[in-house]
Parts: C-alpha cells; sequence; structure tokens
C-alpha cells in the first residue's frame, strides 16, 4: 500500500485508471489476506446493518454490506449524477471561496452493527469501481454495545470508540485489507472516509464470541452456529463455496448459499468438512438440508464427533441415504458429547445447512464464560 510520504507527493498516486470498457474487474487490485477465511461478522445474513451515516447523497450506504460483488455500469445515471453500487458521498467543500478545501479533519462515517460480536481478525475496505471518486484515506473505530441501541445512544459522547485502523491511505478499485490485532470482544464499526468518497464493500472477519448468559437462558442450542459461536475448520474441498455456509442461520436461498464441492473422480475417497462447536456440548439431534440441491446433493453424509483436539473420532451418524432439495432430522439414540464434529459426504455432492441441537455442558459453559469475560474485558 501506498505510504503517507508517497501520497503526499502525489495525491493521486493510488488511483485506477478510468474505465476503458470491458471487463470492468480486468485491472481490479485484488489482496490475498488469510482472514478473510473467518467467518464476516458484518453478514447481513447474520444480521448486521449500517445503522447510521452523515451523507449518503451519492451511493446508499446498506450497499456497504451487499453479500455479491460490486457491479459496474458505465451508463447508469440518475437525476444526482451516476450511481454507484457501494456507499457515496458528496464532494466536501471549505467554509468559503479563499478556503476551497475541506478541513484536514473533515470525513464522512458509517456505523455498522455486527450481526455476531466477537474478536475482529481483518477488515477489507473494497473500493472497486471507484477509481478516482475513492476516499483518499480511511480509519476504522470499533465499541461494544450491548443490546439494541440506537444510532443516536451510539453517537453519544459517552460511548467508547477504540480505534482498530488508523487514518490510512486505500488503493482505488482495490480490496484493502487491514489485520487488526486487538483481542476485545466487539458490537460495532465506525467507518470513515477522509474526507469524502466511495466505499462498495464492507468486510468485518473475525471470531463470534456469543454472551454465554444468553445461551444459558435458550437451554437447547444449535451448537455448531456461527450465531453461537461454531467455526468451519477445515475442509477437503471447496471449490463452489465456503463451507461456514453450512452453519449460517437461516434457510438457504438459492443452490450456491451452502457447500458444495466439484466431482469428485478418485475412487474409495470423499468430501468432508470439520467444525468446532461454541464449546464442549451435548448434542441430541442434528439437521442436514439439502435445500436448493436437487441433481448435486450429497449422496450419503456421515456425522462423527471428537471430544477434545486429541480425542479419538466417534460415530454419531452412521452412512446414511440423502434425498435431494430436502430437510432431514436425525434424533439420537444417546446424547454426543463432542468439542469438534466432521460431516462427510459420500463420495462428493453439496449440503445446505447443518444443526447440531443440544446443550453445554458444564465444562463448555465454563470454558465460554471464561473466553467470555477474557476479550469483553470483564
Amino acid at each position: 500500500m501506498t505510504t503517507n510520504s508517497a501520497q503526499a507527493e502525489d495525491p493521486h498516486a493510488n488511483d485506477a485508471a478510468p474505465y476503458g470498457g470491458g471487463d470492468p474487474y480486468a485491472d481490479y487490485r485484488d489482496g490475498d489476506f488469510p482472514f478473510t477465511e473467518l467467518v464476516d461478522l458484518a453478514d447481513r445474513r447474520l444480521g448486521a446493518g449500517v445503522v447510521a451515516a452523515n451523507d449518503e447523497f451519492f451511493a446508499e450506504r446498506e450497499n456497504l454490506l451487499v453479500r455479491e460483488r460490486a457491479v459496474f455500469d458505465p451508463e447508469h445515471f440518475g437525476h444526482k449524477g451516476k450511481i454507484m453500487d457501494g456507499w457515496e458521498t458528496r464532494r466536501r467543500r471549505g467554509v468559503d471561496g479563499a478556503h476551497p478545501f475541506p478541513a484536514p479533519d473533515d470525513h464522512d462515517w458509517a456505523v455498522v452493527r455486527l450481526g455476531a460480536p466477537g474478536v475482529i481478525r481483518g477488515i477489507v475496505v473494497d473500493t472497486a469501481h471507484f477509481r478516482g471518486n475513492y476516499p483518499q484515506r480511511v480509519s476504522i473505530q470499533a465499541a461494544a454495545v450491548e443490546g439494541s441501541p440506537s444510532p443516536e445512544q451510539l453517537l453519544a459522547a459517552d460511548v467508547k470508540w477504540e480505534e482498530i485502523v488508523p487514518v490510512t491511505p486505500v488503493r482505488g478499485h482495490a480490496a484493502n485489507g487491514f489485520e487488526i490485532s486487538s483481542e476485545r470482544r466487539y458490537t460495532h464499526v465506525r467507518l470513515c472516509q477522509h474526507p469524502d468518497g466511495g466505499v462498495a464493500r464492507l468486510r468485518v472477519h473475525g471470531d463470534v464470541v456469543p454472551d454465554p448468559q444468553w445461551l444459558d437462558l435458550l437451554g437447547t442450542i444449535d451448537l455448531v452456529s456461527v450465531l453461537n459461536g461454531g467455526v468451519y475448520e477445515d475442509a477437503s474441498d471447496k471449490f463452489y463455496s465456503s463451507p461456514t455456509q453450512i452453519i449460517l442461520p437461516g434457510t438457504s436461498r438459492k443452490m450456491d448459499d451452502g457447500w458444495e464441492n466439484r466431482r469428485r473422480r478418485v475412487r474409495d475417497t470423499n468430501d468432508w468438512v470439520r467444525f468446532r462447536l461454541v464449546a464442549q456440548g451435548a448434542i441430541r439431534a442434528v439437521e442436514i438440508d439439502t435445500a436448493y440441491l436437487k441433481g448435486n446433493s450429497a449422496g450419503w453424509i456421515a456425522l462423527s464427533g471428537r471430544n477434545g483436539e486429541n480425542g479419538e473420532w466417534f460415530e454419531i451418524i452412521p452412512r446414511t441415504r440423502l434425498q435431494p432439495d430436502t430437510l432431514h432430522r436425525f434424533k439420537l439414540p444417546a446424547q454426543a458429547v463432542a468439542t469438534h464434529v466432521r460431516l462427510d459426504a459420500f463420495p462428493d455432492g453439496g449440503v445446505a445447512r447443518m444443526r447440531l441441537h443440544g446443550a453445554l455442558t458444564e465444562q463448555g459453559a465454563a470454558d465460554l464464560r471464561a473466553r467470555y469475560e477474557d476479550v469483553a474485558g470483564q
């Protein structure tokens, strides 16, 4: 990324070339950020939202959290000007004709409620298609405000916002990634554009840390749900879509809203995906859903569990035939105590959702409380 000194010499050093026709992503500057394997805490499917912004004159703030990558139509104009797929503010001006530029501290901002509070490991500020109208710099703050605060409450003077990304230059038409070192649990982030401009998408990757008191009140919970702190760890194949989608809340909405692998051609092998539960739990019932997977659902599945990082794998559900586009429910003859599960698909194919219904053990509840208190600063 361009340094502050280089940008001071040339404020347009991070501009992208004007769109010249053809594929608008042909000259997009992508990045390889390992933290993008983690769940997006700002995913709308988890309940995230852009709750406030000081300005959205050209393009609405809600576009920041759209799941699909930004699109660009060179002929798409409205009565306010070019319509962009992102959040874009108007051009800031100075106080008078003798001072036409904005003050050094002037900036625009948008406040995002995380769908799942947790520890932030990395953030991507995507300026796709904002070639000369992206912000010169960005900064990001985060706060921990429990409950369902209003925009006014979040912006009150007594809310402590911690800077997790200092004012930093960004590139236009590019994925700008930032690793985060804070070990605190946050519920909201605030993206600031200095002094103005447009951002296409915002992704906030990290580890979900649920409130243990809430899970205790619920009793039986989904022990592997992203919202409750379940984590995808590894998979044999993720060619078409991320295995994390198997443990998202709600039902899938289309074929690629789950885990689908490529066609397996090596006999006597199979695909698999492994998850870590929120903490040690006693699984009582399992749901496997193949919604929208009609000609490409897994033929058979098996589910195994493991108690502890070095525990032996044991059978929870034996190899069982699946039906396409169907919700399958399994009542376990005895509860299965585990910290990890592995779902095997034979020989390949897709699964839309998996639910592991049960409750935390005493040890699991104690471990979760300790982690929550550690990252919540209590």
